[in-house]
């Protein structure tokens, strides 16, 4: 089978493309597999961040081309014919932002022209988090060229049904990130890091208003009333930075909060996280979250709110703890609740088990599976 992946990949940063690196890695154990990325991804007028490329370890080797101009139309089309003279079998594409829809829709409609090529799309949201004007617009027409979608949630699942009622799905895990290395001892890694605190909680990723810092800050105030807490927020910012460290003055937490105000090259990774008894997420909404597939990969409990699919990853009491969303008090309680009742080593051996069902191996199973019900149906039609 000849597989097309289309998406951000290396030499672009960020979640999408790790996990397309490692998802073309499986892919290609069992299949013929090309990448083909972005020449250019967002215009540096719509990027918030500092930089768009991998500036660390690039994670999985792997060869990209990068063809695609995504807002350039006339891009769309030269791509487009030059994918469809190569008679894919199989065309996967990452699905997580309506801005794409117009150029990968245009793609995948040209390759898909008098050919039985199959189209797949791996939803990262369906809605999303910040909503714009055009995004139903935009998203209606990505998904027009669109044979079977795979949802990584059932929150996915359910906007995705709301949007077209009638598509095509399969549901499978969102796979552990591996790409960052092995654990580091955790006393050397906070000597690494100069963090001289017993307990230190992180909060990982990008900084927007959607993922809840300013309720861990909070949070943070009520915890320090109880226990002595480090948290370390590493992640660049993608709003007012000031306004958060204002917050931590205002809330008489700031010396205990480390900010590390950068998007996280792939072998500091490691770093952080090791250094970390717990990682914490407090977002206010969410279909899902590559940082818990991160935490696992290192064995760390989680500690989410009850939004969107994170519940479904995290079991509560078992790997880490679910909470309400919005709630400082709830949360801090959570924090205190793993200190004071040392579940540190508990959820450590759960984590162990449960994260052998989230394999990259079960993703390229049901992708094959999947194609091949596809393929079944077509010839049956």
């Amino acid at each position: 089978m000849k597989v097309l992946v289309l998406g951000t990949a290396y030499p672009w940063r960020g979640g999408i493309a790790h996990y397309i690196g490692l998802l073309a890695k499986y892919l290609s154990a069992c299949f013929s597999v090309d990448v083909v990325t972005f020449s250019r991804q967002y215009p540096k007028l719509f990027f918030p961040g500092k930089s768009q490329n991998e500036l660390g370890d690039f994670g999985v080797p792997l060869h990209t081309e990068m063809l695609i101009d995504s807002i350039n139309p006339l891009n769309w089309i030269r791509v487009g014919l030059k994918l469809m003279r190569r008679n894919y079998d199989v065309v996967i594409f990452k699905y997580w932002l309506p801005f794409f829809g117009p150029c990968f829709g245009t793609i995948c409609h040209i390759i898909k022209f008098k050919k039985n090529t199959i189209v797949l799309a791996i939803c990262d949201n369906v809605i999303p988090h910040e909503r714009r004007i055009g995004d139903k617009l935009f998203t209606c027409y990505a998904f027009s060229s669109v044979d079977g979608f795979l949802v990584q949630s059932d929150a996915v699942a359910k906007d995705l049904k709301r949007l077209l009622p009638d598509a095509k799905y399969c549901r499978v895990e969102h796979p552990v990130y591996e790409i960052f290395g092995n654990a580091i001892d955790k006393s050397e890694a906070r000597a690494n890091l100069g963090l001289k605190n017993d307990r230190i909680i992180l909060f990982f990723g990008y900084i927007r208003s959607y993922k809840g810092l300013d309720i861990l800050l909070e949070a943070m105030n009520i915890i320090l009333l109880h226990i002595d807490v480090q948290l370390l927020v590493i992640g660049e910012f993608y709003e007012d930075e000031e306004r958060y460290h204002e917050l931590t003055k205002t809330l008489g937490v700031a010396h205990r909060v480390n900010f590390v105000s950068e998007y996280a090259p792939n072998d500091k990774v490691a770093l952080y996280f090791s250094a970390a008894d717990c990682v914490v997420l407090p977002y206010r909404s969410a279909t899902q979250s590559g940082i818990v597939q991160i935490a696992y990969n290192f064995n760390k409990p989680v500690i989410v709110t009850q939004v969107g699919g994170l519940a479904e990853v995290v079991k509560d009491g078992v790997t880490g703890f679910i909470v309400p969303p919005d709630d400082p008090i709830a949360l801090a309680d959570a924090v205190i609740k793993f200190y004071s009742s040392n579940y540190e080593q508990q959820f450590f051996e759960e984590i162990q088990h449960e994260k052998k069902r989230f394999s990259w191996q079960t993703l390229v199973d049901n992708i094959d599976a999947f194609v091949k019900e596809i393929q079944n149906e077509k010839v049956k039609a």
